[in-house]
Formats: C-alpha cells, structure tokens, sequence
C-alpha cells in the first residue's frame, strides 16, 4: 500500500451502529480523503482501507475489545510507520501507548467514572487506560462541554489542546414526517442502570395514562433488561417478552410498556415522528443523540437537566430532574394532555435542531486534523 499521511480508526464500528458508530461513521463523509486511509474490517466507497482484525468490533462484546486493543497496541504502529502516517484520527479514545503515533482522539463521555462497577473492564479501561491516552494526545475532541469538565475534574487539565465540537444528525433521514401522532411515549437507547430506565416505568405508571403506551427501543442487555421486563410484570403494565418493531403499530391492551428491541435504522424516523413525545430521563451522557434526531422530527422531548443533555435540547425541551419520579411523570401528562405545550415544544425542537449538522461537525474535526498533518 502506497503512503498515507492520516489513519483514521473504524476499527470498533459494529455492524449494527449505534451512538459511537453513528458519529463515526457520519463524521468521516466531511473528512479528508486524499492521503487518508481507513483502519476498517469493512470496505467504504470512496475511501482507501487497511483491514482490521476481524470479530474485533463491538459485536463480539468483551471478546472484541479485547482483540482490538491488542492489535490496536501490537500492529497500528507499525502500520504508521510503514505507511510514513503523520497522523492517527481516532473518533473513540483508544489509541497506541507509548508509541510515536501522533493522535487526535474524540472523547465521548466518562459515564464509567460516574457510574463505576467493580470489577468491569470498562470501569478500568477509563481508569487506567484511557488517562495515558489523554496524556499523549496532541488534540482531544469533545462532544460537549459537560464532557470536558469531565477530563478536568478526574484526571486534570490535559497536556494537549482541546476542542468542543458538538454531534449531528442526518437531516435527510430525520425529519418532520407530518404523519398521524399516536398516543405512545418512545425512549430509543441502551438498557444500562445509568439510563434510568427504572424510574420512566415507575413515573409512567405514576402518571396514570391509561389510552398511552411507552415503548422502549434497544438492543436487550442480559445484565439489565431482565430485571426491567420483571417490574413492568410487577406493575401490571406487560408482558416480560422482547419485540422487534413491525409495520404494524404498537400494542394496545395489557402491554402497555413494551420492549422493540433493535430498531432497524430506516424504521425510527417513521417511530419518532409518531411518538407524542422521546422521554430520555438518562442520568449522565456525554451528548445525547436520541435527543437532538427527536428534536430533528418536531417530537417534543422530555429529558434530564444533567450533564450535556441541557446543552444539546436548550430551551427546546422540558428539562427535568431524573431522579424525581414525580417530576417525570407530571411533564408526561403535561406533554399528554397540553395541546398547547404540545405545539410548542414541536416547533422550538424543529428549531434547536437546525443549528446541528455533521458538515459542520466534519468541518471542524477536518480543520483540527490539517494542523498536524
């Protein structure tokens, strides 16, 4: 393979993408592609690729990670070397230790360090890992500001430079829909305690709607989802089974919260633009794309008033605190019962959402990336 100045990592991008593969993968469309070369186990048209290992994605778990970092620690330098790079990209925060690569990384958010489990490799990965990363990176990309406060207050103010350049959403696939909006509520992400996905049933039940259904949208986690489809059994609300979203709309009847599963990409405009609104009561995040692609479909959002959520949905949500189940459930019937509300928030989300795009995202990271190359 001929020379290469920039390497950028899409080594970790699963087949099914979520939040990090999502950013990725929209991101690097705005990128350089002249001299750039893609660390990939998958071809992208347009873009030149050194193969990365494969089943060293997030879709084989911890099996994955493992073997990416292996080869992430053994092989990339050497790929740099040989390729003459003069820098690695990498939209996540793992790269070489103690190597001469030259790296810009992207720092999501440190939910580990907030919410930590004994014994986690992850927990430990943000522990120990990651802090060398930080140390030796020449630029690190930040999703918000609350993330960047982050890095100052565990592991000090870092030796390289720093940048806040916000996420995106692909206007062309989220959008106003104007179709018939359905009495459900929609929360779209991962099961993790951190979601608080405990407290949305709880504060729906509390808000006694009785013609409304919440549907949760993600891929089931064994560690948690469980013990969520136990206490929507317990609570008389469904059903413990597991669907996956068909043509068909939701459920009516006893399953009154009901778990989607993964939902295929091209299906969530069409289920977000008929929720009566996106309830994201998530603890920590480091952004909050859910929120932003709602705001994107004139879905009215109900979400935390912590960490980076207040910057991405501005005065265009109802902000509220997650661990009141009260708060939560009095800003669902408003949104429920408020046509006035309703229509407000509608168009302020369609609004906030116009001041988001991945050109401009990609542009920002493209002009950090040309400094050291």
């Amino acid at each position: 393979m001929t020379e290469a100045s920039l390497l950028i990592n899409l080594s970790f991008v699963p087949t099914r993408p979520t939040g990090l593969g999502v950013y990725a993968l929209n991101l690097i469309q705005h990128l350089p592609r002249e001299n750039s070369c893609l660390l990939s186990d998958r071809d992208l048209a347009g873009y030149r690729r050194l193969p990365s290992p494969r089943g060293a994605t997030t879709d084989a778990g911890k099996v994955g990670h493992a073997k990416r970092l292996w080869w992430m620690q053994t092989q990339v330098p050497k790929h740099y070397r040989r390729l003459k790079a003069s820098l690695l990209f990498s939209p996540i925060p793992e790269t070489p230790l103690w190597s001469p690569c030259q790296t810009v990384v992207t720092v999501h958010d440190l939910i580990p360090l907030h919410f930590p489990q004994r014994g986690s490799p992850l927990t430990l990965y943000f522990r120990y890992y990651l802090p060398q990363v930080i140390r030796q990176a020449r630029h690190i990309i930040c999703d918000s500001e609350s993330t960047l406060r982050d890095i100052h207050r565990f592991f000090g103010p870092p030796p390289g430079q720093t940048t806040v350049i916000p996420l995106a959403y692909d206007d062309r696939h989220y959008r106003f829909l104007d179709l018939p909006r359905q009495p459900y509520f929609l929360y779209v992400g991962s099961h993790y305690t951190y979601k608080n996905l405990e407290r949305l049933i709880a504060a729906f039940a509390q808000a006694a709607l009785p013609e409304f259904n919440l549907l949760i949208a993600g891929v089931p986690d064994p560690r948690y989802t469980p013990s969520l489809q136990a206490q929507v059994e317990a609570m008389g609300l469904g059903d413990s089974g597991t669907d996956t979203l068909s043509e068909s709309e939701p459920e009516r009847g006893a399953n009154r919260v009901q778990f989607l599963a993964y939902v295929p990409y091209d299906d969530l405009p069409r289920l977000i633009n008929q929720a009566t609104a996106l309830v994201f009561p998530s603890l920590w995040e480091g952004f909050g794309l859910p929120v932003l692609e709602a705001m994107a479909c004139g879905t009215p959002v109900i979400t935390a008033n912590l960490s980076s959520l207040p910057e991405v949905a501005g005065d265009a949500a109802l902000l509220i605190d997650p661990y009141s189940v009260g708060a939560l459930a009095e800003a669902m019937t408003a949104v429920a019962s408020d046509r006035t509300l309703w229509k407000t928030l509608h168009r302020a989300g369609l609004e906030q959402a116009k001041r988001f795009s991945w050109e401009k995202t990609g542009r920002q990271t493209g002009d950090i990336l040309q400094r050291y190359l």
